[in-house]
């Protein structure tokens, strides 16, 4: 990881891979990634870490199936929002976005549990920033 600032816009400029988390940062033992994101991810829980999201552009939905049934929120540039750990869930955005995402280092992206991962995701626990 870097000592210098790093610049978000010119991070998500360096890559054009959607779905493939980049980490631009550590905080302890968190890592900070990026992403471009369009469509659908997979539906994934993750079993002993919330996932928390920051929509940096665009707009985010999660679908979450919770004991009370099926639900999906809609972050909009700016909203950020946590998924419980445990609580399985489904990102997607529809017309594209760029999230920041902040979770314990060797997080993979596809949980502990999840379906079948399609060819369009990046099953990761970060790949390393590229400036």
């Amino acid at each position: 990881m870097s000592n210098e600032p790093v610049s978000l816009s010119a991070a998500l400029a360096s890559f054009d891979a959607l779905w493939s988390p980049r980490i631009v940062t550590r905080v302890n033992d968190y890592d900070v990634r990026i992403a471009k994101v369009e469509g659908e991810h997979l539906w994934h829980a993750h079993d002993d870490t919330d996932e928390f999201f920051l929509v940096l552009d665009g707009e985010l939905h999660i679908s979450l199936r919770e004991p009370t049934g099926e639900r999906t929120v809609r972050l909009p540039q700016g909203a950020v929002f946590t998924v419980p750990r445990g609580t399985e869930h489904k990102p997607s955005a529809p017309t594209g976005a760029a999230i920041l995402m902040f979770e314990p280092t060797g997080t993979p992206t596809v949980g502990d549990r999840h379906e079948r991962i399609p060819d369009h995701i990046d099953a990761t626990t970060g790949q390393p920033l590229s400036t």
